[in-house]
């Protein structure tokens, strides 16, 4: 079963998305939804897909909820609750169902680099692992310290590194970034998404050997088994389209990065073998 791990829907006549404001988005500033994914997952051979949150709304978790609830090749939600409210635990208990599968918060536009370390933070952290969900690191170099952290404070947790932690692709590779990468990767509780890199690399400039040595530096840490496929779309086609970074995947991954892995690392209760 071939599952993309990691896209997003929205809509900004809707919906605020901070994020979005930098002119040089304007590209994918507009609606992608369903409707919109649904043939490039039918031309790519992708049977299932994971949708994940993009800006810190209960309202966007609903959302993505409904639209699982009615398209049975979305088999999971990556959703977000505020990791520092008191009663995080009663909110999600009101939000869990079988395709809530984990939840995620932009670490990396917090201020504070050790965001992930604060005790309201890791008490919420807490109730997402009580209730067997996984929790999306979406973090760059500075936050990986607090990630590496949080993994070895939550030995029976399941963090999911989003974007192989966005290694400076544009400008070359990093020797912090790796060092840092491999000891998270040191953590057997962490598994790595390859997703997001085009958009790490100049976007009109970038090909598979150019994105290859970071690739190749988080297989030989977290090895074939903990590295999982994710597009990015729609965020992904301000650099490539869909085909493009599928390809690039084919060549660059192992074959369980494109379905099995995913299903461990989130406990995929409706991924079924094609």
């Amino acid at each position: 079963m071939i599952i993309d791990a990691h896209h997003h829907f929205w809509d900004p006549g809707r919906a605020d998305y901070p994020w979005m404001a930098a002119p040089e988005l304007a590209p994918i500033r507009r609606a992608f939804g369903p409707a919109d994914l649904a043939p490039l997952r039918a031309a790519h051979g992708i049977d299932a897909t994971i949708v994940v949150q993009c800006r810190s709304s209960l309202d966007e978790t609903a959302a993505m909820l409904r639209a699982a609830a009615s398209d049975p090749t979305i088999v999971g939600v990556v959703g977000w609750v505020d990791l520092t409210d008191p009663d995080v635990g009663a909110v999600l208990d009101r939000i869990a169902g079988p395709t809530l599968v984990g939840i995620r918060h932009q670490v990396h536009d917090e201020i504070d680099a050790d965001w992930l370390s604060r005790p309201d933070v890791r008490r919420g952290l807490g109730a997402v692992f009580d209730r067997d969900l996984a929790f999306d690191l979406l973090v760059r170099t500075r936050e990986l310290p607090a990630a590496i952290a949080a993994a070895r404070a939550f030995p029976q947790g399941r963090f999911i590194l989003d974007h192989a932690a966005k290694p400076p692709v544009a400008t070359g590779f990093d020797t912090v970034w790796a060092e840092r990468l491999a000891a998270l990767a040191a953590c057997p509780n962490v598994w790595c998404k390859i997703s997001g890199l085009v958009t790490e690399a100049a976007w009109q400039d970038w090909d598979v050997e150019r994105l290859r040595p970071f690739v190749d530096h988080a297989a030989k840490v977290f090895g074939p088994d903990r590295l999982i496929f994710g597009s990015d779309w729609p965020v992904c086609l301000l650099a490539a389209d869909y085909g493009a970074v599928k390809d690039a995947a084919d060549r660059l991954l192992p074959a369980d990065a494109f379905g099995a892995n995913a299903i461990s690392a989130y406990r995929l209760s409706r991924a079924q073998p094609a």
